[in-house]
């Protein structure tokens, strides 16, 4: 099964982006790679709050806002494919390339996905890794404020995480943080098959765990 791998959109304006690309296109295990909204999603709260529209509506930009970042890692390297289905994904890993999921074709109709911004990519990698059923959720962020003391509900109270990741994560799943300071460590750890970043106790709640 393949991991799942949020590159934040808050790295697209950072040095970082390019070694996270690098380190993530070298990597020996299988990845599918969920974009983050960043700065095209920001524009959509901005746009919201200045003219005006519905959170159906803003849904369904901020989908669209990580297909936007998603096509900036597209043709960032070779072995990326854009990938809207499963079946897209298991092709392109078959074929020994990366997929990177652009969401809106899966979730703008998904009953278990609700319009509002408590959800971002985060809750979504968590979504469709349960979907891959992967082993391991990375979720790379612009931020070195992690320690191996924190957990899901911690990262979420200091808005690291979003307010309904613990919820979203499948049931067993090694969860992993990474910020700037991991990076450069990046691609030995992918190159040999391991995810890097700091290990996340990833409890979810007893009701969804059963």
């Amino acid at each position: 099964m393949p991991a799942v791998v949020k590159l934040g959109g808050s790295t697209a304006s950072h040095q970082e982006l390019a070694v996270w690309i690098e380190a993530l296109a070298g990597a020996s295990l299988s990845l599918v790679i969920v974009p983050g909204g960043g700065l095209f999603a920001d524009q959509v709260r901005d746009a919201q709050k200045r003219i005006g529209f519905s959170d159906d509506a803003a849904h369904v930009m901020a989908l669209l806002a990580m297909e936007q970042f998603g096509q900036v890692i597209l043709e960032r390297h070779a072995r990326f494919r854009p990938a809207r289905t499963l079946e897209e994904m298991q092709g392109a890993l078959a074929e020994g390339k990366i997929p990177v999921w652009l969401p809106s074709s899966m979730l703008v109709t998904a009953p278990d996905i609700p319009a509002t911004w408590d959800i971002t990519s985060d809750s979504l990698a968590a979504w469709l890794a349960g979907r891959v059923g992967a082993r391991g959720l990375l979720l790379i962020k612009q931020t070195d404020a992690l320690s191996e003391r924190d957990d899901v509900q911690g990262l979420t109270g200091r808005g690291i995480v979003d307010p309904c990741l613990a919820t979203m994560l499948p049931s067993g799943i090694n969860l992993y943080l990474a910020g700037p300071h991991h990076a450069a460590a990046a691609a030995q750890a992918l190159a040999a098959g391991t995810l890097p970043g700091t290990r996340i106790e990833s409890l979810v709640p007893a009701e969804k765990a059963g």
